[in-house]
């Protein structure tokens, strides 16, 4: 089992906005081949990092609620939310050195 949970508009509220701690959310479609090349990357920050930050996908084609309440345009884009609110926000596939030291002030 990938340790990315993959959320949906129904339970976005429960999974994401309701955490305990910081959340990764990345937004993602199965036709967004920079999303593809991020998954493994996710794949193994959440499994790192598990203790500090959790991490989910959402795919905005089949959730496109959540994916318009946040005005998400890009695929993929990466959400930090914390206590329910969106701290920041990154477009774009990037390797996974660059996604840790782009969290690092927020662990």
């Amino acid at each position: 089992m990938s340790a990315v949970q993959n959320v949906t508009d129904q339970d976005f509220a429960t999974e994401v906005l309701a955490a305990q701690g910081p959340v990764l959310v990345e937004f993602t479609a199965d036709w967004c081949p920079p999303c593809r090349q991020l998954a493994p990357v996710l794949a193994e920050v959440a499994e790192e990092q598990a203790d500090r930050l959790k991490v989910v996908a959402l795919d905005v084609d089949r959730n496109p609620e959540t994916q318009a309440a946040y005005g998400v345009l890009s695929m993929p884009t990466l959400m930090v939310f914390r206590s329910g609110e969106p701290i920041r926000s990154m477009v774009g596939a990037r390797a996974k050195s660059r996604l840790l030291r782009e969290l690092d002030d927020l662990l």
